[in-house]
């Protein structure tokens, strides 16, 4: 009988066991937050090289930092019950044009998830393929309005850290160099939106900012945000994501990529702590 009772004991006590040896592998594996980022990666040379780059880089970081990280190019996957496996949400250069996706994208925002977008992510122009016809994302969301004009060719810029108390700056030098990028004006004036926290701008000393040919294309003065975030939401805008490319051998079809964004260890160190900052938002239940 006590052989007996020792030998069930100890079986219970190896089951008690290699069930919380189970339980700690799995929350040892389970990721920190789960990130899908959408693409469509066509047409402009720079952001098929950036989306690429984007979907080589987060992966790697995912495993540094014990996140997952999902990419599609299937924008119809922008409903409730996809979106509803993760926390982030990365446009990496375009947006959801249908109704029935940017429905489903503003209720994700409005009940607490995040997002991050890049460059081409917040474009608008009327007349464009990309019309400005969604207010509630590039007015109230973004708050930029239309795009205004661009810096051409794509060059490097000192960026000035503005908010130094931001979870997305923490560890960031005062100023830092980005890598060579395509830099956006605004229809808006951020600066008078109380809603925004503008996180990073053009230092005055990379003026003059791009080499033309055109003279609009090079910009002398200004103030030029280049990172923000959303006070009412879980999100941050970086303006870069805008490869320099070998435009001028682009007919042989060369395609060759000269800059990489992630080569700028201070943009690179941006979007992480940024990404772990809205990694760590709580989501409300659906």
């Amino acid at each position: 009988m006590k052989q007996n009772l020792t030998h069930n004991l100890l079986s219970k006590a190896v089951v008690i066991f290699m069930l919380m040896l189970c339980v700690m592998q799995a929350s040892a594996q389970k990721p920190k937050f789960k990130v899908i980022a959408f693409y469509t990666g066509k047409d402009d040379l720079a952001h098929v090289s950036f989306v690429h780059e984007a979907n080589q880089w987060f992966p790697r970081m995912a495993a540094k930092y014990k996140f997952s990280y999902d990419s599609t190019a299937n924008w119809n996957n922008m409903n409730a019950a996809f979106l509803a496996q993760y926390q982030v949400i990365l446009f990496l250069d375009t947006r959801p044009e249908q109704p029935e996706q940017r429905a489903a994208f503003e209720i994700f925002m409005r009940n607490g998830g995040s997002w991050m977008g890049f460059h081409f992510s917040a474009f608008a122009l009327t007349p464009s393929a990309f019309n400005q016809d969604w207010d509630w994302y590039h007015n109230e969301f973004i708050g930029a309005g239309q795009y205004g004009s661009n810096t051409w060719r794509p060059t490097s810029a000192v960026l000035r850290v503005e908010d130094k108390k931001h979870p997305a700056t923490k560890g960031l030098p005062a100023t830092f160099k980005s890598a060579p990028n395509e830099w956006y004006r605004w229809e808006k004036d951020l600066t008078k939106n109380p809603d925004i926290d503008i996180l990073l701008a053009i230092d005055s000393t990379s003026f003059p900012l791009g080499t033309g040919p055109k003279q609009h294309e090079i910009w002398h003065s200004g103030y030029y945000p280049v990172a923000w975030s959303n006070k009412n939401y879980n999100m941050v805008y970086v303006n870069m994501g805008h490869n320099d490319m070998d435009y001028e051998h682009k007919y042989d079809k060369t395609n060759k990529t000269l800059s990489h964004t992630f080569d700028s260890e201070g943009a690179s160190q941006f979007i992480m702590n940024g990404l772990i900052w809205l990694g760590s938002k709580k989501k409300a239940t659906q």
